[in-house]
């Protein structure tokens, strides 16, 4: 019950984080991060911290691609599923004139927003810190589950790398009845670039 309830507590802190982030568009965007805003696409999120270890702020910026309407095909079925947008994760560093330039992306890391099945949107937002971030997602239907991966600034590599995977799932008739898994390196994976994750392919991954 212990478990379940701590479960609880963090979906709900994150809830009003995605509410927030939810609202986010170009015109409330900081103006340094609107420069990193793609054609066709819209901004969700973002979170600002010394992603590097230089003392300089840097910003985490997640995209929502939009593409442009396409003719739809006749006798579609209403019910079919229909996948989400592509989302987009850039790691923004600060340089020396306290300009934000691309350091890395990640085109898998931040599940659609049709991913999380009856339960809506799983994408629950960033947590970032100094050379740290997390991404966390929460989904399901009579099974719910949650998705929190976590990368370090490596300074030896100078990139950000996986360090920690959460997984959690329990089944809505007993709630307090939650598994919770804990993968870390190098055990579960190996050296893992945030540009190469694949959130279905890193179980037994990566540089050893």
């Amino acid at each position: 019950m212990r478990a379940f309830s701590a479960l609880i507590v963090r979906i709900l802190s994150f809830y009003s984080t995605v509410l927030l982030a939810a609202e986010t568009d170009l015109a409330s965007l900081p103006v340094e991060l609107k420069a990193h805003v793609a054609p066709n696409t819209v901004p969700i999120f973002f979170a600002k911290a010394d992603l590097n270890g230089d003392t300089r702020e840097d910003a985490i910026l997640v995209l929502e691609a939009q593409p442009q309407p396409q003719p739809q095909p006749p006798q579609q079925d209403p019910e079919a599923y229909v996948e989400g947008n592509p989302r987009i994760l850039l790691i923004l560093i600060s340089n020396a004139e306290g300009v934000l330039v691309e350091a890395k992306r990640s085109a898998k890391l931040v599940y659609c927003s049709t991913c999380g099945g009856v339960m809506g949107d799983p994408f629950q937002g960033v947590e970032a810190g100094l050379k740290t971030f997390s991404v966390s997602h929460y989904g399901g239907s009579s099974w719910c589950w949650t998705a929190d991966y976590q990368f370090n600034y490596s300074r030896k590599d100078q990139t950000w790398q996986l360090v920690r995977v959460e997984e959690s799932s329990f089944h809505a008739s007993v709630p307090d009845k939650v598994e919770h898994k804990r993968y870390t390196p190098p055990k579960d994976f190996g050296k893992i670039d945030i540009a190469d994750f694949d959130p279905e392919h890193w179980k037994g991954q990566g540089l050893r």
